[in-house]
């Protein structure tokens, strides 16, 4: 007898489904997928400007005013911002039904590879013939070892793109387990390279293999194992 991931797609439950439709659409092209609306836009342009803040900031050394000067203002403009109307978190957006579907919140919200979240790297993601690939570049605010990549950063980056091959496998699950090897330094401001492929692991599994690339250097290994909860932890999809 076959388990849950011998089943299509077409045959999960709808919650599924849906999840798989909402998740997969920003993965099915190299390309970064347009924003939602203007106002995705425009949060997207703020994002890269507090990135290039963060970017400029760890590796300039100005006058002790100027620095004063500018805490004072940055600080001036999230009190600003905090008076506008706010949701608080993934769920909260798609409840107020004005920012897109799950996919597509996520898909700017993600903490790793979030194009509206100045915290991600900007970690492109898609899935291309049932494999995933990804391209990714640090800067100096994710610096570990000097002119690397810190290597809980690379773990998250590992995680998030395991995370998204796995939905080629059918079965979206959440993270059981990831094992990294870390062969050899990430360098900073290099544009890498990633590839997963996906695996049956059993009923409601999925194993992830992936890798990060400098060049035709493989930097990181991974290993995910991915499980499908048996009861959903929550229904967000319009």
């Amino acid at each position: 007898m076959g388990d849950d991931n011998d089943k299509p797609t077409d045959e999960l439950d709808p919650y599924l489904s849906k999840q798989l439709e909402e998740f997969f659409n920003p993965f099915a092209s190299e390309e970064v997928s347009e924003p939602y609306s203007e106002h995705w836009e425009a949060k997207r342009q703020v994002a890269q400007a507090i990135r290039n803040l963060t970017d400029v900031l760890v590796t300039s050394t100005p006058p002790t005013a100027l620095l004063q000067e500018i805490a004072s203002s940055v600080q001036q403009q999230a009190d600003d911002l905090s008076q506008s109307p706010r949701l608080y978190g993934l769920r909260a957006f798609v409840a107020d039904g004005n920012h897109g579907g799950h996919g597509e919140i996520n898909h700017e919200l993600n903490a790793v590879g979030g194009w509206s979240n100045p915290l991600s790297p900007g970690l492109n993601m898609w899935i291309d013939d049932g494999k995933a690939y990804g391209t990714v570049r640090c800067g100096y605010a994710y610096e570990g070892p000097p002119g690397h990549i810190h290597g809980g950063f690379l773990a998250a980056i590992l995680d998030q793109f395991l995370g998204m091959a796995q939905l080629a496998g059918g079965i979206p699950g959440m993270t059981g387990s990831l094992e990294i090897r870390y062969l050899s330094p990430t360098p900073l401001n290099t544009d890498l390279t990633l590839e997963a492929t996906t695996e049956s692991a059993g009923d409601r599994k999925t194993r992830v293999r992936g890798e990060i690339r400098n060049g035709n250097q493989v930097t990181a290994t991974a290993v995910g194992l991915f499980i499908r909860p048996k009861n959903p932890i929550a229904r967000p999809f319009r």
